[in-house]
């Protein structure tokens, strides 16, 4: 059999670029994977998909007009001067906290065509996968469970807490949401990697960049 090579378009929401973005073969879509501090809006029929240890992530989307997005962020809030000039230059760091993961989300929705009234969500993640480590997944489940309260936003379900690292997988055209719980880590690989992240997330300057899957 032909080995079948499918091109990746451009993303259709502009400023997404630099997201890492692959031919799904099981699912036959494009799929878009995120890392903590980014996010991800598409008006295509995609995928989006990331590993969430205890950061959240929001899955939103206008029901009418089928665009949508997912955010990944580790720490629920700061209010850091720097953030608060909203340079376009900082938007990657600012969005590893909540408050602006969750903002930047539902405006770039918003801003290509979305509407307000039309958004419904699903949130997940918040584990506390490392047992000695910070109740950094609590905070970040009670920020955006308060968030979505305070901004009277549609949530329609939610898999937070637990123990366990979650893989996400979210279709923004239907709304529909495959989670998998990876029970077994084989080694301890995700859960260093995010006690490396936060540990520097908390050390570091705003400015910084920082990956972890």
């Amino acid at each position: 059999m032909n080995n079948i090579v499918v091109k990746v378009s451009r993303p259709s929401v502009i400023g997404f670029e630099h997201i890492n973005r692959y031919w799904d073969k099981t699912f036959e879509l494009i799929a878009a994977k995120i890392l903590p501090g980014e996010y991800y809006v598409t008006q295509e029929n995609e995928l989006i998909t990331t590993v969430l240890g205890s950061c959240v992530s929001a899955c939103i989307r206008d029901r009418e007009m089928g665009i949508g997005g997912m955010n990944h962020f580790m720490l629920p809030i700061t209010t850091s001067e720097k953030l608060k000039k909203g340079s376009e230059a900082i938007v990657g760091q600012a969005t590893r906290y909540g408050n602006y993961a969750m903002e930047h989300l539902i405006n770039t929705i918003l801003s290509n065509g979305g509407k307000r009234k039309n958004l419904e969500l699903k949130v997940f993640g918040g584990g506390k996968i490392i047992p000695t480590l910070t109740d950094v997944g609590i905070k970040n489940i009670d920020f955006v469970l308060d968030y979505i309260e305070q901004e009277g936003l549609n949530l329609l379900s939610h898999d937070l807490g637990d123990i366990y690292p979650r893989k996400i997988i979210y279709f923004p055209q239907t709304g529909k949401v495959r989670m998998k719980k990876i029970q077994d880590l084989h080694n301890d690989t995700i859960a260093q990697r995010e006690k490396q992240y936060l540990s520097v997330l908390k050390n570091a300057p705003v400015e910084g960049e920082v990956e972890l899957f």
